[in-house]
Order: structure tokens, then C-alpha cells, then sequence
């Protein structure tokens, strides 16, 4: 019986009749009438606000009080198909704030995730009002979703988000350093200036494996080359970002660390055996998925012996579905690096194609570095998928689920990142106040000795000596220069052209001749090529390592080799009171190495 809507113009009917035909009514009736009618007016509009097809309120959003499992699969089964494949992807922009498009693509279609890159980050004030108007546009949505909002902030050499956050001395220092401690604090003081900004996913930490020296696009990002070693770091650094309320994520799965390929570029191809593959590069993704961590990168990356056709791990469901799921077990997110990696549209044959692979391998969130045209081909080519291809919907609304549970999950845990971040309250937690202490003090504990025929290097042994303080980075230099006042200095570029290099080259050359004791800094092919220029000068030289130590392993003929493995100021400011014996040496090196003197 639906009265909803009658029973006023019954009642008033009624009371009508009652009063022309002088009915002799005591008023007690008539209330007890117009109560009667009244309470099955008010049962069957309040049944017809609650009710829906699928039991829940007509108005269930992403605030709703119900289970995170039982709500995120009440929304999703009422997502159109464009909110359903928008929500599991993830887009970056260019430019200083988010574009119009972005913001279209949040507003109309639902879009689920937003990544910052370096090139919009350098005002971190703008990054957070960015965080801000976007979280506002996703939550005006009729689901109410907030979006998750990534960057890569690594630490070390990776830092995405520029501007006043910390500068730390980065992976392959903390595994010189040796305590589980120091990645857990790096996580954590990392975490929270990212929460401070309203960031609430971390692409870190790198699990892979420092496998091959030469391996220089993963490098000091890596904790060292062994396996069980790393797995306890990037564990212990996941829990650190978890504490301060940002999700980690760690990458790139199943491992990057044995090539020197870099899959921005072209695809990697690690030929290793299967026993290998499961014995050294899943260790770290099982010590991660064991600790119940909620999210894993897939890796644009080839293992012959694994997938014999070539697929890329992120594209292949052996890769995602088979390995990862099913042998390993993981029920966390599975989130893709930039599909506009050469690496994965030249596979693939496009990156409409990439696309389509990735979301069928298993992939629950879709990287794209820039923001595609609303009507872009990625969408154009793949949303007709959604009501012809069965396989393809069906990935796409599984990916939907995990991504609404891990959301529900962590945005009502009650140590989230703020949708909308204080803009005024910035500078109180940017840099970490804290962190900067940590930061240091972990620096310090990670300089390594591997050559020390002249270590240290005294102040009162300088005094004697004419030296030369020689590189680029101003703070490596003024560091130094407390330690030796008397010394000089010559500055040159880190990075240069041929012609600068040469002239750098004959320059540095024809100064060191003119000192004692020359202090050099290398930390990529431009700044070694200049230190060996020195091979044969005949002169005391002391290297400073920072970022990969495969630039300087074979330099046997310097006197000292000391190991900053990064351009931090921290770094900087370790490795000059390490050289000058302040402080002993605590590092040690995380790698396989040739055995020095």
C-alpha cells in the first residue's frame, strides 16, 4: 500500500464531511484519526528515502556507516561504466597548478588518483592549495571520493616534491648505516612533511636490489645488494611512512636493480634464471607483502626466463595475477609506473594498447604522467571495452573494489593525510624540525671509508699543505672550507657538454699541479671523467663519492676515497667532518666491492 502523497488529501476530505454532516465527533477522535493516518504517512515516506533496488539509502556515499568491504561494493555496483574506469586511474599535470582538464576529468568523470611530479612542486604552498581544490572537486562528486594523491619522494636522490622539504641522504646511506632505525625515521619524518601538504601516497620505498654496479637508473636509490637486507629496510621504511599517515608503496616489482637499462627509454631485459629471480629479486616483495602493506608498483621490466615471450611485468597476468596474487599471495593494490614509459607503449604498440594490457594483467591503478584530453585515445579507444569486452569490464570493477577498500580503509582510520592541508601551518612542519636532526645525524652514520691512505685529513695536517677544494655544490665546498681555511677553491659544473668538460678538464689539471693536496668531488660520467684527467699528476688526491660508488671503484691511484652516496647538505656536511677527523667512521658499505687498502 503506497500512500505517500494521499493521506493529506484523505484526511482533509474526511474532516470535511465530518463537520458539514454535523457529526457528533469528540475531538479526541478526530486526533486519534488524523494520528492513525499520520504515522502510516510518515512509515511510508521515511521507507521511501531508505529504501533502494539494493537495499541501501538512495544517497550511500563514500561517508556511509557500513563496512568497508560491504560499502565499497554497494558503490561500485552503482558506478556507470565511465566513473568505473575513471576511478582506477591516475593522472599528473604540467605546469605550476592542476590544468581546467584536470579538474573536468575529477569533476565529470570521477577520477581516482592525481600523482605530482617535479616539474609542479618547487612552492610547496601551491602544492598543498593543488591538494586542496582537487580534494574539494573529487568530494563534491555524487560518491563523495576522495582521491588518493601521490608523489615520489624517495629520498636521497628521487625527491618529486621540491620547494622547502627535506633533502635527505637517501637509500644506499641508510643501508651504510646499518639500523633498520634510520629507515623507519626516514619514512617517517619524509611522511610527515608529505601529510603537512595533504600527500597521502608515497611511490617509496625502492626495494630493488643493487644487483649490477652498473645499474646506474636505480643506484643509490637501492638499500644495498642483498636481498634479505633490503626487504628489512624497505619493511622498516614502509612502517615509518605508514605512521605518519601516507601510504607506502614499494617498487618496482619484481626488481630493476640487475640492468642498467632505463625504461623511461626502452624495455629492460634481465636475463637471470628462474631460481634467481625467486631466490634474490622477490625477497624484498615477500618481506613487504608478509608485513601487510598496502601497495606495490609493477615494473616495466623483461625476465626471458620468466615470461619467454617478452610481455613486461606490468602488462603480463603472469607477472601480476599468477606470481604476485596467487604465489605470493598479496591482496594489496597493484599500481603501474607511467604508462608513457617507452618501455611499455613500444610493447604494447601504443599507449591505448598499454592501457588495455596493464588493467587485464591485474593493475588496479593506471599511472599516466600528464593529463590526457578528456576525449583522449586511452579513453576513447578503451571505454567502448567496458560494454563489449566481459574480461575487460570485469578487471576494471575488481580493481574498482580494492581501490574504494584501500581508500575506506585508510581515509576513515583516523591517521590520514589532510583532504584539505593547512596552507598557513606549512612552515612550522616543512622542513621537519625534527627531521632535520635525524637527517643529520643518520648522514653521519653513514660515510664510508674505502680507501684511506691519507685518512684523515686533518686541519693541523692542511695547515702545512697548500690544497685545493674542487666541485660543484656550494655547501660541499663552504663544509670543507671551515675545516681547511687556508684552502682554495675551484668550482665547476656537475653536469656540462663536451666542450665544458674539456675545458673543465685542462683547467682543474694545470690547479691541482699548483697544490699539495687536492679534495675532488664524483658523482656521475662528467665529474669522474674530470677526476681521472688527475690520474697522473703526481699529486695527493682525496675523492668524495656522492650518489653511485661505480664511478670511483677503480680509481686506485687517489690516495682517499670516502662514500657521501648522496648531494645532500646533510651528506655534505657529514662526509667534511668524517674527512677531517671529528668524527670516526661508522658506514659501511652496503655492496659488493673490489677490497681496497
Amino acid at each position: 500500500m503506497h500512500l505517500s502523497g494521499s493521506v493529506p488529501a484523505l484526511v482533509r476530505t474526511l474532516l470535511k464531511s465530518c463537520l458539514k454532516q454535523k457529526y457528533r465527533t469528540s475531538i479526541i477522535s478526530i486526533f486519534a484519526f488524523l494520528f492513525f493516518f499520520s504515522s502510516i504517512f510518515n512509515a511510508n515516506a521515511q521507507s521511501s528515502v531508505i529504501l533502494y533496488s539494493d537495499g541501501y539509502p538512495a544517497d550511500l556515499n563514500f561517508w556511509s556507516d557500513y563496512p568497508d568491504d560491504e560499502l565499497a561494493e554497494a558503490i561500485v555496483n552503482r558506478m556507470t561504466d565511465e566513473e568505473l574506469l575513471a576511478q582506477i586511474l591516475m593522472f599528473g599535470w604540467s605546469g605550476s597548478e592542476p590544468s581546467n582538464n584536470l579538474y573536468q576529468w575529477v569533476k565529470e568523470r570521477g577520477l581516482g588518483s592525481v600523482k605530482l611530479y617535479g616539474w609542479n612542486t618547487d612552492n610547496i604552498y601551491k602544492v598543498a592549495e593543488s591538494v586542496s581544490s582537487l580534494q574539494q572537486r573529487s568530494v563534491e562528486c555524487r560518491f563523495k571520493i576522495p582521491l588518493f594523491v601521490a608523489t615520489d619522494q624517495e629520498g636521497g636522490w628521487i625527491r618529486h616534491v621540491k620547494g622547502e622539504t627535506s633533502d635527505t641522504p637517501g637509500n644506499l646511506a641508510i643501508g651504510a648505516s646499518g639500523y633498520p632505525y634510520d629507515a623507519y625515521y626516514s619514512g617517517y619524518y619524509i611522511g610527515r612533511e608529505l601529510n603537512a601538504m595533504g600527500i597521502n601516497m608515497n611511490f617509496a620505498p625502492i626495494v630493488d636490489i643493487y644487483s649490477s654496479l652498473k645499474s646506474m637508473v636505480i643506484g643509490p636509490r637501492s638499500f644495498g645488494d642483498d636481498p634479505d637486507y633490503v626487504g628489512t629496510m624497505g619493511v622498516s621504511f614502509s612502517q615509518g611512512l605508514f605512521d605518519a599517515g601516507v601510504i607506502p608503496t614499494a617498487k618496482h616489482f619484481p626488481g630493476h636493480g640487475d640492468t642498467d637499462a632505463d625504461s623511461h627509454g626502452k624495455l629492460p631485459v634481465i636475463n637471470i634464471s628462474k631460481e634467481t629471480f625467486y631466490n634474490r629479486e622477490l625477497v624484498p616483495f615477500k618481506a613487504i607483502i608478509a608485513a601487510g602493506f598496502p601497495a606495490i608498483m609493477s615494473g616495466h621490466l623483461c625476465f626471458p626466463q620468466i615470461e619467454p615471450d617478452g610481455t613486461p611485468a606490468s602488462l603480463s597476468k603472469r607477472y601480476i595475477k599468477s606470481i604476485l596474487r596467487e604465489e605470493l599471495g598479496y591482496n594489496g593494490l597493484v599500481i603501474t609506473d607511467d604508462m608513457m614509459m617507452n618501455a611499455a607503449t613500444v610493447f604494447a604498440g601504443g599507449v591505448s594498447l598499454a592501457v588495455r594490457m596493464a588493467i587485464k594483467a591485474g593493475n588496479d591503478i593506471i599511472i599516466f604522467s600528464d593529463t590526457p584530453d578528456m576525449n583522449d585515445a586511452i579513453w576513447r579507444n578503451n571505454y567502448p571495452l567496458m560494454n563489449s569486452d566481459p574480461e575487460f569490464r570485469g578487471c576494471v570493477k575488481e580493481a574498482a573494489i580494492h581501490i574504494l577498500k584501500e581508500k575506506l580503509k585508510y581515509f576513515k582510520s583516523g591517521n590520514a593525510a589532510p583532504l584539505f592541508p593547512d596552507v598557513n601551518n606549512l612552515a612550522e612542519r616543512i622542513p621537519d624540525p625534527e627531521g632535520s636532526k635525524f637527517f643529520l645525524e643518520q648522514a653521519c652514520r653513514s660515510i664510508s671509508l674505502y680507501k684511506g691512505d691519507s685518512f684523515p685529513y686533518t686541519p693541523e695536517q692542511a695547515q702545512n699543505e697548500r690544497v685545493l677544494i674542487a666541485g660543484p655544490f656550494i655547501t660541499y665546498q663552504s663544509e670543507l672550507k671551515k675545516r681547511y681555511k687556508n684552502a682554495e677553491l675551484f668550482y665547476y659544473r656537475y653536469t656540462m657538454d663536451s666542450d665544458q668538460l674539456a675545458t673543465s678538464s685542462e683547467d682543474l689539471l694545470r690547479m691541482v699541479r699548483r697544490y699539495d693536496t687536492s679534495i675532488i668531488i664524483v658523482g656521475n660520467e662528467e665529474t669522474a671523467a674530470i677526476a681521472n684527467s688527475l690520474k697522473n699528476c703526481g699529486k695527493k688526491i682525496i675523492i668524495i663519492s656522492v650518489l653511485s660508488p661505480n664511478f670511483v671503484i677503480d680509481m686506485d691511484w687517489a690516495d682517499t676515497i670516502l662514500f657521501a652516496y648522496s648531494y645532500s647538505d646533510y651528506s655534505f656536511k657529514a662526509v667534511a667532518a668524517v674527512l677531517s677527523g671529528e668524527i670516526p667512521v661508522y658506514g659501511k658499505i652496503p655492496l659488493s666491492l673490489p677490497e681496497k687498502e
